[in-house]
């Protein structure tokens, strides 16, 4: 079972940062919003509120979204939800979904990050085949025992658990992800992530650390572009390897 990370490492609470965040839920909101633009009538707006809530978006820019669908504001363009497939040396697969209101720009961005690094882009489905569709979800433990979260899944359909770097991880099938969201947050266990996302069937090994660096610097690069909203990536750095290549980036990094 792949034990590979869920959710994108923490950034930096610069204003740039916060920014990208701030936009990619307000995307989010519209896209949601175009089905219904109440929440109270729309599950799918309501989370995409929800999710943007837990992330500190301010409620003028959640209002300001779900404005855009209907008619009061006039600056609305088409968001289009666009999957970018590559494979890497060593068979890494990487798949970067994005958010975008201008496929013009977020192209060439996508082909100039993964060119930069050596690598080429695929055909849609030729990579995203190494990769399952599921359900996760995500709690930390500083605030519950593991093993009542064990009791609780073994009372719902999750498909796999574990534990990794102090976070209790749960993996569902895509039919059951909404039925054992419910049935944690009925229990009032607080979900520090719940969203479907890309797992890999299989995981490639990154032990160089000239690779390891290479792949952590590409990553850097597509977390860094504003229409970015999730990478998925096939490969498992040590968490050994990994600190040493963070030292070497944050000692190796230019600052004015």
């Amino acid at each position: 079972m792949w034990r590979g990370p869920v959710i994108a490492a923490k950034k930096s609470q610069s204003n740039a940062a916060k920014q990208k965040v701030f936009t990619i839920h307000a995307k989010l909101i519209a896209i949601a919003a175009a089905k219904w633009w109440d929440p109270d009538k729309n599950p799918s707006l309501y989370d995409a509120i929800e999710k943007a809530r837990k992330d500190n978006v301010p409620n003028d820019n959640i209002q300001r979204a779900i404005k855009k669908w209907t008619g009061e504001d006039k600056s609305w363009v088409q968001i289009d939800q666009i999957v970018y497939e590559w494979y890497g040396p060593g068979g890494v697969a990487i798949v970067v979904s994005t958010l975008t209101d201008n496929k013009n720009r977020t192209a060439p961005n996508m082909r100039h990050i993964f060119s930069k690094y050596g690598w080429n882009l695929w055909e849609p489905g030729s990579v995203s085949f190494v990769f399952e569709k599921k359900g996760i979800l995500v709690i930390n433990l500083e605030n519950y025992s593991q093993e009542k979260l064990e009791e609780l899944v073994f009372e719902t359909d999750g498909e796999d658990f574990f534990e990794e770097e102090g976070l209790f991880k749960i993996i569902t099938s895509l039919e059951n992800f909404t039925k054992v969201k419910k049935f944690f947050q009925e229990k009032k266990i607080e979900l520090e992530f719940a969203d479907i996302d890309y797992i890999p069937s299989n995981t490639v090994e990154i032990d160089d650390f000239d690779k390891a660096l290479k792949l952590t610097k590409m990553l850097e690069a597509f977390w860094e572009d504003e229409d970015v909203e999730k990478i998925s990536v096939n490969m498992h750095i040590s968490p050994e390897l990994q600190k040493e290549v963070d030292e070497f980036i944050e000692k190796n990094t230019f600052r004015t």
